[in-house]
């Protein structure tokens, strides 16, 4: 390919709506063109990446025993209904209906429509396992799209389908998924992480999200070095501290007055975080509920959902607090509460002579204990946890690292076999539920992570494997026509070795197109100019390390076929 004939718009300026990096830089590098809020175009180059990325997944899904089929963007309701997840999903899904009035949406996911065809053409034991996935468009309607390819509306999404006879058939698929995910992302040439992590509204039980690591990601993770543990913070663990063997003292009511936040409350009281008390009031689906944990922690609102199993869950309004409790939000607590459940994280129990909101305007209580003075509808594990934690495994302190999210794995076990009639026929004639999973990989996520791992002040630095061109040659002066002839003859070199290469071959200065290079990002350089013509020899760039190296024109060939092959 020569550059000449590219489309190929490369900005000079930042553009205005773009947040984060990669958003920033695909959009200069002319990769990528905003058509609406989260959805995208994706020009010649950002393509090349995204088949590139595609053609990694795809060679690892059929090494795993994948088959690749395609399935209908838009489902018929019926399907979600019959699962329930038609009103579960919410405003995320894209809904329409056609001229009959019929209801239809734009398929965020594929677990109803896979499953309802595999309890169409699978009927005995002897068909299964099956992994079935699909490259494909996927739509959510998200409320706030932003970061560019990270939350958009439209995007490429690999996603498999496993359909087993049991648990046993499931974990092994499973694990087949988890290995092979580790390949995809590896040769990919991204620095990432297998974390556990909630499976929202995908159901299931265990799930793995696969995190690249990168400052700018939304996520956060906690892992350990010692075990190799790693969550996502939405669903980590941490060891629990030993009770304290401190004797209880009296309950005392103390005079607070403005003391309105926990940091507030340390410095009135002279006591830590960690012997507090926080105490807040939550709407689950309408109903009010109370959730206490100690001072130093945050409440983790997607454990306390999942343990409620609620579909929404926000802070209870000021006039619904004041009404429970008779006070406002600053001081209140768990103490003497009515009609009202009360879920308190497994750390707060172990706290003895804490201070707790008094439920009354400037008024805390001193000496606080769990079981004498205040109990629980359950104790739970409802706290986000954080660097310095100990290991739920192995004791050892944790760290965190935030990450973004390219693929995630689930053991749906038979949610969806069971609701859509996705039966078999077993050994004993026995009709058995299919056992399920799904593995999603976003496409555009994995290219824009890439990025956000991979780039400098001068752009793009691209792992060879995903680089739109591993080689670009660049002759200085396209008016020189022996710098031509010569830059010419090592692309049509290259090319011929199965190098993929581009010619730089505009009517540019020289410095324009450099600055192109480092700004898409090729892996290699390789530059033409009069030295070429007179000393025959060419400076190849590394552009990941930035080193230079000058090497014989006869020689450059072979040397950049072992760089790349």
């Amino acid at each position: 390919m020569r550059v000449s004939a590219l489309m190929l718009p490369t900005l000079r300026e930042v553009p205005a709506e773009a947040e984060v990096i990669s958003h920033k830089l695909l959009v200069r590098a002319g990769m990528i063109r905003k058509s609406a809020a989260g959805i995208y175009s994706y020009l010649p180059l950002g393509w090349r990446v995204m088949q590139k990325i595609a053609a990694i997944i795809r060679e690892e899904m059929d090494r795993a025993g994948g088959q690749e089929l395609l399935l209908p963007i838009v489902q018929p309701a019926e399907l979600w209904l019959e699962s329930g997840r038609w009103n579960v999903y919410g405003a995320e899904l894209f809904r329409l209906k056609d001229r009959h009035q019929r209801d239809f949406c734009l398929g965020p996911t594929h677990e109803e429509i896979i499953t309802d065809l595999v309890r169409r053409e699978v009927s005995s034991y002897k068909q299964l396992p099956l992994l079935l996935y699909q490259i494909q468009s996927k739509f959510r309607d998200e409320r706030r799209p932003r970061f560019g390819l990270m939350r958009g509306r439209e995007f490429m999404m690999k996603d498999l389908y496993s359909f087993d006879r049991d648990e046993e058939g499931l974990k092994r698929s499973y694990q087949k998924m988890y290995d092979a995910y580790v390949n995809v992302f590896t040769r990919c040439g991204l620095t990432f992480r297998p974390v556990e992590a909630d499976s929202g509204a995908i159901g299931g039980s265990a799930t793995h999200e696969f995190m690249v690591l990168a400052n700018s990601g939304e996520a956060e993770i906690v892992y350990c070095e010692e075990c190799n543990y790693a969550a996502n913070v939405e669903r980590a663990k941490n060891m629990l501290a030993e009770k304290e063997t401190e004797e209880f003292q009296s309950l005392e009511l103390l005079y607070t007055p403005d003391v309105h936040t926990i940091e507030q409350l340390v410095d009135f009281v002279n006591l830590p975080a960690e012997r507090l008390l926080k105490t807040l009031f939550y709407d689950a689906d309408g109903k009010i509920i109370c959730a206490v944990v100690r001072g130093d922690r945050e409440v983790n609102e997607i454990k306390l959902q999942n343990l409620l199993g609620c579909l929404e869950l926000k802070l209870a309004s000021d006039d619904a607090i004041e009404q429970l409790t008779g006070s406002t939000p600053g001081f209140v607590g768990p103490i003497g509460l009515q009609g009202v459940s009360v879920y308190v994280d497994e750390e707060v129990v172990s706290v003895v002579n804490g201070v707790a909101g008094a439920n009354k305007v400037d008024h805390h209580y001193l000496n606080v204990n769990y079981g004498r003075d205040f109990s629980a509808t359950d104790i739970v594990d409802i706290r986000v946890v954080r660097a310095g934690d100990l290991c739920p495994r192995c004791g050892a302190t944790l760290n965190s690292a935030r990450g973004i999210e390219v693929g995630q794995i689930f053991q749906l076990g038979t949610k969806y076999s069971k609701a859509l009639g996705a039966n078999f026929v077993d050994e004993k004639g026995q009709e058995q539920p299919i056992v399920m999973g799904c593995y999603g990989i976003g496409v555009g996520r994995t290219m824009a992570a890439a990025v956000e791992q991979n780039h400098d002040e001068k752009g793009i630095i691209w792992p060879l494997a995903i680089a739109p061109f591993e080689v670009v040659v660049v002759p200085v002066s396209s008016k020189e026509e022996i710098q031509m002839e010569l830059a010419n003859k090592v692309y049509q070199e290259l090319k011929q070795a199965g190098v993929d290469v581009v010619l730089d071959d505009r009517d540019e200065r020289a410095g324009v197109k450099f600055s192109d290079a480092d700004l898409i990002g090729y892996p290699y350089r390789i530059t033409i100019g009069k030295k070429t013509v007179s000393e025959h020899t060419v400076d190849l760039k590394h552009r990941a390390t930035g080193e230079e190296e000058t090497i014989s024109l006869d020689n450059v060939v072979e040397h950049v076929i072992r760089l790349v092959k």
